[in-house]
């Protein structure tokens, strides 16, 4: 039998090549994390003091004045707003989302309100924020913001993912320069970011960032920033934050996951990962009807990805057929498929054990075959795949 935990307990063997995604357990624990989190399990701690030696490794690791590990970047999000709206005041916090102060006005770029899994803007309301969508879609101007902001604005959430519009809408940079000359304090979604400094230094009040994706530690999120914000976010616990706590793992994990960040290979994993493009792209390259492209992240972290672009006609398989039967079989992979129906998907390299990448370039070569060798195409109408998109979702868990 299989020593692999999964195959033991009947789940499918998956290899992850679509991302730090939390659907898929987000990352690989580093081993510093598991060693931390097994020797602090058995043990009991004051909680509160162990996130206050958390904060002084957030704060060292990010630039920020102070900060705690909550249950995930969502949860960052509602209680840095919550803690934006209510301050330190102890009642208001207890009776949130239902009695917030008047003060309660949130700012988001429409073309941030994206879903992770849920929506950006359900993180605002369960605070008690009351969301004000500035711009459009596609386009937000100074003006925008500018006339936005009135006395009962409390916060203004930025998101950085690729997930949001990428042109036309305001530059952080900008965005903080606004909040800032009306007394607005800025809240930065950056859950899956490489950089742990960069977004407080160009102006942020507070960056949000998921401890369980880049970082490989466990499932959580840190809340970093300046200390009167970070302390109203901390309060929260009180309040709505209490059903998104941490145990004391999960706080010991992070700051151990952080201190290993710090000392990690960062120019080594780089290279290694770009052995793994270049093996599956040397796989593809000349395959009819399939096109493979390394290019770089869109929000700039230090990574490259493979899009492979399929031409149904050549091909004998569309995009997100072959992204499905990928997904099937004895070696499930599971690819980035996003953006699947523009006829393309991405292979994301950070998250394989030893010896995986080539398991992925033998599946790609298996499928391709296979569909080239179909005497029609392959090419399920996407509106099935819509359709279909949440039934195993509302089966659950038959």
């Amino acid at each position: 039998m299989s020593d692999d935990i999964r195959t033991k307990i009947g789940l499918r063997p998956v290899i992850n090549v679509s991302g730090t995604m939390t659907s898929l357990g987000a990352s690989i624990v580093v081993p510093e994390a598991i060693q931390a989190m097994e020797a602090i399990l058995p043990q009991f701690v004051e909680i509160n003091d162990l996130q206050r030696m958390a904060s002084k490794v957030i704060a060292r690791l990010t630039g920020a004045e102070a900060g705690f590990v909550t249950a995930s970047c969502s949860a960052g999000i509602s209680l840095a707003v919550a803690g934006a709206i209510t301050g330190n005041n102890l009642l208001a916090i207890e009776k949130l989302p239902d009695m917030a102060p008047d003060k309660n006005e949130v700012l988001v770029q429409m073309g941030h309100v994206v879903s992770y899994g849920a929506p950006v803007d359900q993180a605002i309301r369960i605070a008690g924020g009351k969301v004000v969508l500035i711009g459009q879609a596609t386009s937000t101007h100074r003006f925008h913001m500018e006339n936005a902001i009135t006395d009962k604005t409390a916060a203004a959430v930025y998101v950085v993912s690729h997930h949001v519009v990428d042109y036309g809408l305001l530059h952080l940079n900008e965005f903080v320069e606004i909040a800032h000359a009306r007394g607005v304090p800025v809240i930065v979604d950056a859950a899956s970011e490489y950089d742990l400094k960069l977004f407080l230094a160009q102006g942020a009040d507070i960056a949000l960032y998921s401890g369980h994706k880049f970082l490989g530690g466990p499932t959580s999120g840190i809340v970093a920033g300046k200390k009167e914000l970070v302390r109203s976010a901390f309060l929260q616990n009180m309040g709505i934050g209490r059903g998104m706590k941490v145990g004391k793992e999960s706080v010991y994990g992070v700051m151990a996951a952080l201190e290993a960040w710090q000392k990690r290979d960062h120019h080594g994993i780089r290279e290694r990962e770009t052995g793994y493009l270049k093996l599956w792209k040397e796989t593809l390259d000349g395959r009819p009807g399939v096109t493979a492209l390394i290019e770089p992240d869109p929000t700039n972290n230090p990574l490259d990805r493979l899009r492979v672009v399929v031409s149904p006609s050549e091909a004998h398989i569309t995009a997100w057929d072959l992204a499905a039967a990928l997904s099937r079989g004895d070696h499930p992979v599971i690819v980035r498929d996003h953006e699947v129906e523009h006829r393309h998907f991405y292979l994301d390299p950070c998250n394989l054990h030893p010896g995986q990448e080539k398991i992925v370039a033998a599946r790609l070569h298996e499928e391709l075959e296979k569909a080239r060798a179909s005497n029609e195409i392959i090419a399920t109408p996407f509106e099935d795949r819509s359709r279909h998109r949440f039934d195993g979702m509302l089966r659950w868990p038959d």
